[in-house]
């Protein structure tokens, strides 16, 4: 009887653990209420007082880049779905830059509101201050974090490129060659863009 009763109590506990208790990632960073699109590469994530046109604007991938890159030429109905169309171009341009192929990538794009929000993110997670980065990617997470104003096709394609050679190489390369890499698809993207 006792064995019984123990088992039912120990269900009621874990019932109501799933229901109480809400995962740390998703406490973390900020983003219950965000506004979300999800690409064929990312699942982007935009604080709620963002427009995504601006967003788009800012990133600048025009339609010469998705045919260069084998994406669609069409343009979406959407400006949201046309921000995701566009991480996809870039992830694929990317790709073509480090010649390091993986088509089976999933990750996520957090645009936070501003500077101060991306600190907050940065301390919240490493309980440390952000410095002087504009951007940073974090790949227990495989997320990466990006201040609106700092929302543009070299600074966010230098931190995709981190994602990709972290989900590339088996073993990860020194720090001081990823961030070689990432520069050099930093450099290539802002020397195209307009």
């Amino acid at each position: 009887m006792h064995k019984a009763r123990f088992q039912h109590i120990i269900s009621v506990v874990i019932l109501l653990s799933f229901l109480f208790v809400r995962p740390a990632r998703a406490s973390d960073d900020g983003f219950g209420q965000a506004g979300k699109e999800a690409g064929r590469y990312f699942d982007i994530y935009y604080a709620p007082s963002l427009e995504t046109p601006e967003l788009s604007r800012q990133l600048d991938i025009r339609a010469a880049d998705r045919i260069l890159s084998g994406g669609p030429v069409e343009k979406s109905a959407s400006f949201v779905a046309g921000l995701a169309g566009m991480i996809d171009t870039l992830f694929l341009q990317i790709c073509d830059i480090l010649d390091m192929h993986v088509y089976s990538f999933k990750g996520n794009i957090k645009i936070c509101r501003d500077q101060a929000h991306l600190e907050r993110v940065y301390r919240a997670l490493f309980n440390q201050g952000l410095n002087d980065m504009r951007s940073f990617y974090v790949e227990s997470l495989n997320t990466i974090y990006i201040s609106a104003e700092s929302f543009q096709s070299g600074i966010l394609g230098h931190e995709i490129a981190h994602a990709i050679m972290s989900r590339y190489f088996v073993v990860p390369p020194p720090v001081k060659a990823a961030e070689v890499l990432a520069g050099y698809v930093e450099y290539q993207l802002r020397k195209t863009s307009r």
